[in-house]
């Protein structure tokens, strides 16, 4: 379909996009894969200001914070097209801690 090759903020999408109804517009939003459109070189200088401007927010919070635990995840960058979200990092769970001290310990599996 010509319509799906439109610019998003031509005025044939942004009409379709202010006739849906509420539902639609978050099921859209749950749905949505950044990674799969077109950005202009605008759109790509735009988000490369946000992660910036994001992560110097966060290091900001992280020189003003005394306690470790206190402070804030860094940021995630923002998806871009071709680039997928990042994976997790494993959360070291109890079990696993309490496993691995006792192998470091000499405790052989």
């Amino acid at each position: 379909m010509f319509i799906e090759h439109l610019p998003p903020e031509s005025h044939t999408m942004t009409a379709l996009r202010n006739e849906l109804t509420p539902d639609q517009l978050a099921a859209q939003a749950d749905k949505g894969e950044p990674e799969k459109g077109r950005w202009s070189q605008l759109e790509q200088l735009v988000a490369a200001n946000n992660d910036a401007i994001r992560r110097l927010e966060y290091v900001l919070i992280c020189v003003n914070t005394e306690k470790k635990s206190q402070r804030p995840n860094p940021p995630e960058p923002m998806r871009r097209p071709g680039a997928g979200p990042r994976k997790k990092k494993a959360q070291l769970t109890d079990t696993s801690a309490n496993r691995l001290f006792e192998l470091l310990q000499g405790g052989a599996a």
